[in-house]
């Protein structure tokens, strides 16, 4: 029988992949073909009504009357979704709400319509679609699988749903393998987040899990919980562990951490999911990069970096963007969402077909001295560093220190070692030569002895998990920024220092 189920999702994959193909190869064809559809069936909506759709013929006029959205400027909007009223941002009314954390709006609300949705569930089913057909390997079908998420009990209100992104994909679970995931409903509807991942791993530990998903430092506090309960290695106690699915932060930083608890590597597939819609996978678990998806109920803008805040940036098309450059990204939903600006930094790796990673958040960075330091470079230099010296980091942060009691000001990193360094002196060195490597400004400042080199403050163990639990942002969707730009964070920390 499991033969047989792995022959049928072989083929199914071979069968998915091919159909995929026509836009993959056709990127912009499919791109313009969404533009005009989002248009059309927004033209008598609310927001289409004051922005006069009607009279839009092409992207130049779209850019023209729909300046750049923020949460803020779609509040008035999402109000009257809230009282119950349809065809405000988009036809008739969203199924969904997901709640999400934001920086000057406290909850966010961000709508979901049953389309969107689909396109939510096709992402994870690529995902999986495309690894299967191209490593050949659907074994893990056979076992036991997890998807480490938030509670999927939704409020209702005005005849809305709401709730976390993942707590309302787990309604969307396909038929075919509901019987092989776990944890149980009552284990997945705990809100305390530790409660919940001691349930889970009661529940996991003696199954025979062949796929595990969920953010990556998730995955940490439930494999080093399952190693504190049974004394063994992941690989021991999940022998048949096959595939991890992750997304929500960048995974390199925990890779070493992760393969150190699990005793192995294993196949890592890589996902781009965001509650305003599902952006892009790794469709080759060998490249880091992301496959962006282009037929998935999304148009796509992209602001460069460098004109990020500027009032009437520029704002380019798929066919416009360049290699290497960061760019904000940019997106116009059939959950109608207009112009809207997510907070992501993406970079262009690959234009045929169009791949991209994360480089960071727009508001995420550190440039107290002018530097402008984004997250793919502080995980950058910390991988390169690691790498060289077989040290394992859980977690870490930074924040400028601009008035110090003595000496010049300095980037002050953070960080909780698995394996503390013998010489703690020479790794800040090497960590802060690569960080140098990586920014040119930074090199320069240092140079130019306007900063001194960078000063590690050690960490207790589960130092930031303590954090994240006085600030009330354990578990649920909450991440550890990688870098800010002022004290606010690296102020709580001082308690947790070894």
């Amino acid at each position: 029988m499991s033969f047989l189920k792995s022959k049928i999702a072989n083929a199914w994959a071979s069968f998915y992949v091919k159909k995929d193909y026509k836009w993959i190869e056709n990127p912009v064809d499919y791109q313009n073909l969404w533009f005009k559809k989002l248009i059309k069936d927004a033209e008598n909506t609310t927001f289409g009504k004051a922005h006069y759709f009607s009279e839009i013929n092409n992207i130049k006029d779209f850019q023209e009357r729909v300046t750049l959205q923020d949460y803020e400027s779609l509040v008035p909007y999402i109000d009257k979704i809230k009282k119950g009223e349809k065809d405000i941002l988009y036809c008739n009314k969203p199924q969904y709400l997901a709640k999400t954390s934001g920086t000057t709006s406290g909850t966010k609300y961000i709508p979901v319509t049953e389309k969107s949705m689909t396109f939510q569930v096709e992402g994870v089913k690529g995902a999986l679609m495309h690894y299967i057909h191209k490593f050949g390997n659907s074994n893990f079908i056979n076992g036991k699988m997890i998807f480490l998420q938030g509670s999927p009990k939704l409020e209702e209100l005005n005849g809305l749903k709401i709730g976390r992104l993942s707590g309302i994909s787990a309604h969307f679970v396909p038929k075919y393998l509901q019987r092989n995931r776990l944890p149980s409903w009552e284990t997945n509807c705990i809100e305390d987040w530790e409660t919940k991942v001691d349930k889970i791993v009661d529940e996991t530990i003696n199954q025979n899990m062949t796929l595990i998903g969920g953010i990556p430092p998730w995955l940490v506090m439930y494999f080093e919980k399952l190693i504190e309960r049974s004394g063994k290695p992941i690989k021991h106690l999940f022998p048949n562990l096959q595939l991890l699915v992750t997304g929500g932060v960048n995974y390199n930083p925990y890779q070493e951490k992760l393969e150190d608890l699990m005793g192995q590597k294993i196949d890592t597939i890589q996902t781009y999911p965001a509650s305003e819609g599902f952006i892009g996978f790794q469709d080759d678990v060998n490249s880091n990069d992301l496959l962006l998806m282009v037929n998935h109920g999304i148009f796509y803008e992209f602001v460069p970096a460098e004109e990020i805040g500027k009032n009437n940036p520029t704002r380019l098309t798929l066919k416009e963007v360049e290699l290497n450059k960061d760019y904000a990204i940019i997106l116009t939903t059939n959950a109608g969402l207009w112009a809207y600006e997510i907070g992501d930094l993406i970079r262009f790796v690959h234009l045929k077909p169009y791949k991209i990673i994360v480089s960071g958040r727009t508001k995420h960075f550190t440039s107290a001295f002018g530097e402008h330091v984004i997250s793919c470079e502080v995980e950058e230099s910390m991988q390169e560093a690691t790498n060289q010296s077989q040290i394992i980091v859980t977690e870490f942060t930074l924040a400028p220190q601009v008035n110090p009691k003595e000496g010049l000001p300095y980037h002050e990193w953070f960080i909780e070692f698995e394996n503390y360094p013998t010489n703690l002196d020479e790794f800040a060195l090497e960590l802060d030569n690569a960080m140098r490597k990586r920014n040119s400004y930074y090199d320069d400042l240092i140079s130019g002895n306007i900063l001194r080199t960078l000063k590690i403050t050690p960490i207790q163990k589960n130092g930031f998990n303590e954090y994240m639990k006085e600030i009330g942002k354990l578990g649920a969707q909450n991440k550890l920024p990688r870098l800010s730009n002022d004290r606010k964070i690296a102020d709580k920390l001082i308690k947790y220092m070894l």
